[in-house]
């Protein structure tokens, strides 16, 4: 891993830059043409994830066509539970389906250790982006939080308020805490291993992190984030680290304080000023445009960026939206956007 002249690496490192670095969640995605083109020709989504040829190519589509500061990973969270010997299927149109763990006995359905070799083709994916990428751009690799995963694991979809694996966690808060304890682990090892084929930094998505209660949210979001922070630096001391804790308020503040991630994300619903003052005055933030500003375009996205640059440039920030963009997003406002962003 080389810092030299990669400026998302300088903001983690807390430097400032004069031109905030700018990447987008879910940049290598359905809003473009050469992706749908890929996506056509292989049927179901993990077998695109899966196939390093074909998962370089879309990681690397959207910094040929826009120059981004990073490339991140081209992936899913759900890998995590598919080498767990948990059944992943991705429906079109309808998002990831499992077979449900609706109990503790159906813990044991999952593989006791998972060998993460099993993720191979992962890690040779992230060797040949970084083989490709230009010097200056950061690699960035990920997994999905330990809470966000269960979700899903759980209910065997995503739902409105993730309400499946509340109610696990309430009835069942030690079977639930093995399977939290397991998800850490495996996700630590996850990273070190993406760091290890290449990536430079990775981040940490806890999409559902903001549905929890207070004391839920230390137990299941605060806690487990900080131990995977931990055993990736136990074996990659320098390694660095993005948290994005999504929904989550005012409680960025105690993420911020008690993760020892080198950035938190922000999501476009909170408060700015409190964001400024609360969060990125111990560490730099990442954010975070509103998808739908982008969406909109015109004059509504160009406020929307000057709202967050006021905000957060005069202190380290990763320019980035404040979740993933969406399908139907015209290439012409991420344009629209950079340009922005950069000044031109």
């Amino acid at each position: 891993m080389s810092t030299v002249n990669k400026s998302i690496l300088q903001v983690l490192a807390g430097h400032q830059q004069k031109v905030p670095p700018v990447w987008m969640m879910r940049q290598a995605g359905r809003y473009l043409p050469e992706y749908r083109a890929i996506r056509e020709k292989v049927p179901r989504f993990l077998d695109l994830c899966f196939n390093p040829e074909l998962a370089a190519e879309v990681t690397l589509q959207p910094i040929r066509r826009f120059g981004f500061d990073a490339a991140i990973l081209f992936s899913d969270i759900l890998v995590i539970p598919h080498a767990l010997g948990q059944k992943v299927e991705f429906a079109a149109g309808e998002g990831p389906r499992l077979d449900p763990i609706d109990t503790p006995q159906a813990l044991t359905r999952l593989s006791g250790k998972m060998d993460l070799e099993a993720l191979a083709p992962v890690y040779e994916t992230v060797k040949r982006v970084r083989a490709a990428l230009p010097a200056d751009t950061t690699l960035l690799g990920f997994c999905g939080a330990p809470w966000t995963v269960a979700t899903y694991m759980i209910a065997g979809r995503g739902t409105p308020d993730q309400a499946p694996a509340r109610i696990f966690a309430y009835r069942w808060p030690e079977a639930f805490a093995t399977l939290i304890d397991q998800l850490v682990e495996v996700s630590a090892g996850y990273l070190v291993r993406q760091l290890r084929a290449g990536a430079d930094a990775v981040q940490i998505f806890d999409t559902w992190a903001g549905v929890l209660a207070p004391e839920e949210f230390a137990k299941w979001c605060i806690a487990p984030a900080r131990r995977i922070v931990e055993l990736v630096r136990a074996e990659i001391s320098d390694a660095k680290i993005i948290g994005f804790p999504r929904g989550i308020g005012a409680s960025a503040k105690i993420y911020a304080r008690e993760v020892p991630v080198d950035a938190v994300g922000l999501d476009w619903m909170i408060d700015k000023n409190f964001a400024r003052d609360e969060v990125q005055s111990l560490k730099p933030v990442q954010g975070n445009l509103d998808p739908l500003a982008l969406l909109a375009g015109g004059d509504a996205l160009d406020r929307g960026v000057d709202s967050v640059l006021a905000a957060f440039a005069a202190k380290p920030l990763i320019f980035n939206l404040g979740h993933g963009i969406l399908p139907e997003t015209p290439i012409a406002h991420v344009e629209q956007m950079l340009k922005r962003v950069r000044g031109g």
